[in-house]
């Protein structure tokens, strides 16, 4: 499963979603109402524990969180990002 099924299998369980065919990868998912404040919180801790990351207040922006398609890219370049500080540490 990619990153992207994986967060849209996440809101569908734990966000009421009418229409599942609604929740698009590129819609925003606050604007729309399927996430608000507190539930993009869960989302956070969702995507820390599930992908081993560690999310920085300054990433928490719409560029990054807004939908599933950047959430995934987000995910992506955090995941990127991780593997090249491990490759230069040895």
């Amino acid at each position: 499963m990619n990153t992207q099924e994986r967060v849209r299998q996440f809101i569908l369980e734990y966000f009421y979603v009418s229409d599942p065919a609604d929740l698009t990868d590129e819609i925003s998912l606050i604007d729309s109402g399927f996430v608000d404040s507190t539930g993009m919180m869960g989302m956070i801790v969702f995507l820390e524990t599930e992908y081993g990351i560690h999310i920085e207040d300054h990433e928490t922006i719409p560029e990054n969180l807004e939908s599933i398609s950047r959430i995934a890219d987000f995910v992506g370049h955090k995941l990127q990002m991780a593997a090249s500080h491990r490759r230069g540490a040895d």
